[in-house]
């Protein structure tokens, strides 16, 4: 399948600072099935008439009741951002809250923020597979190599 037939999906790597990130903020899924108890980034399906940035910032208000600014994406392997299946891509964001607190309103049970530092309590989250390897360039962008030692 071509890049341009996947759906579209988007997701936001929400971070303390854009300048000098040293939290991540992660959600863990409660829906679908395959998926309840695994972490993932916040975001979700981009709707027709919307473009990847809008859709991204109304699906983190509607999954953790916060407004975000988004800062540098995660580049991808393809066009469309990291495959996730053989029909979806997610492109993926850093993003600062700016307004509100962090719930889990939909489709999330539990909220967590995670030191960037402590690369192996992020790396050991039981993570949803095909977010993983976006996990690993998000460390691999923030992290200075020295506190990989």
């Amino acid at each position: 399948m071509t890049d341009t037939a996947r759906k579209q999906i988007v997701g936001a790597a929400i971070v303390d600072s854009l300048t000098a990130p040293s939290r991540l903020l992660v959600a863990r899924r409660t829906a679908p099935e395959q998926f309840a108890g695994q972490w993932e980034f916040p975001g979700g399906k981009v709707e027709p008439n919307e473009d990847d940035v809008e859709a991204l910032q109304r699906e983190v208000r509607e999954e953790l009741g916060v407004e975000v600014r988004l800062g540098a994406e995660l580049e991808g392997p393809e066009p469309g951002g990291w495959p996730l299946n053989d029909v979806a891509s997610m492109r993926v964001w850093l993003a600062v809250i700016t307004a509100g607190v962090p719930a889990a309103l939909q489709d999330h049970d539990e909220l967590r923020w995670v030191g960037l530092a402590d690369t192996g309590t992020l790396r050991e989250l039981p993570w949803i597979p095909a977010d993983r390897p976006i996990v690993d360039a998000l460390l691999d962008a923030v992290v200075p190599v020295e506190d990989l030692a």
